[in-house]
């Protein structure tokens, strides 16, 4: 073989390895992880080149994160509930804020401001068919509606907008998963935790509500629902209890009611 050949061979081998394009590792790739707990989850990521990007909840429990892949250009979605995965789905570059499309760039005109540096803060899943608006003005007025009730913000649909209706609503469900932790109370006083206490066993729930310093102060029925009016003079907590099937249904602070006093 000549050298003239030699060349022109490994030149083409060399553009034929160059030419071909590494592939992004897709959702479909990683479905390994389906059912497995987060935190292991989180490693595999890792291991396989992803970064966090960001996480978000719901007030139903589902805990939602990003992961960018920065050699392979890629963006997936992780949905968690219960502690496990329950699937992982390609995402756009947008939603791990890798890419300035249109809608980015209304919605910074919209707000005044560039909101993450002009990319939507509101991702995917907020959206009721995980897909962001393909109208730039609709996606800017969902990102509108989910900033103000992500931030507490009055209802200020000015527009009549559907979009904007739907992120009002997105952003005070995360809003709400947030702050699950809280009372509603401000001020030092030291409040009881109530909310962990749903769903259980109505005898033993009784039980752990007076150890927590509450003490029934009503109690009325309605058809085989039960309510009982819980208070707690320390912290001024005033709190409903439903009780069906022999569970509290629900527990919640209602504020204030005759006989909590």
């Amino acid at each position: 073989m000549t050298i003239g050949l030699k060349h022109f061979v490994a030149g083409t081998a060399l553009a034929a390895m160059t030419a071909v394009p590494v592939l992004a590792e897709k959702a479909s790739e990683l479905t390994y992880i389906n059912g497995s707990y987060g935190r292991d989850a989180e490693g595999q990521l890792r291991e396989r080149g992803f970064a966090h990007i960001s996480t978000h909840k719901n007030d139903m429990g589902y805990v939602y994160s990003y992961w960018w892949d920065e050699a392979d250009d890629d963006c997936v979605n992780v949905e968690v509930y219960n502690g496990r995965v329950e699937s992982i789905t390609d995402a756009s570059d947008q939603d791990c804020g890798h890419h300035k499309g249109n809608a980015g760039a209304a919605v910074a005109a919209v707000a005044g401001a560039a909101i993450l540096g002009a990319l939507l803060s509101h991702k995917s899943h907020h959206h009721e068919d995980d897909k962001h608006h393909d109208d730039r003005e609709a996606e800017a007025q969902y990102e509108r509606g989910y900033q103000d009730g992500l931030h507490n913000a009055s209802y200020h649909n000015y527009d009549r907008s559907d979009a904007y209706s739907s992120g009002y609503s997105a952003g005070v469900s995360e809003r709400n998963a947030n702050l699950s932790h809280h009372q509603g109370h401000g001020g030092y006083r030291q409040t009881a935790q109530i909310a962990d206490l749903k769903d259980a066993r109505a005898a033993g729930g009784m039980s752990e509500l007076e150890s927590r310093g509450f003490r029934q102060v009503d109690n009325f029925t309605s058809g085989n629902t039960r309510y009982s009016i819980q208070w707690r003079p320390q912290s001024r907590q005033c709190v409903q209890v439903t009780i069906a099937d022999g569970r509290f249904y629900d527990i919640r602070d209602i504020g204030q009611h005759p006989k909590c006093r």
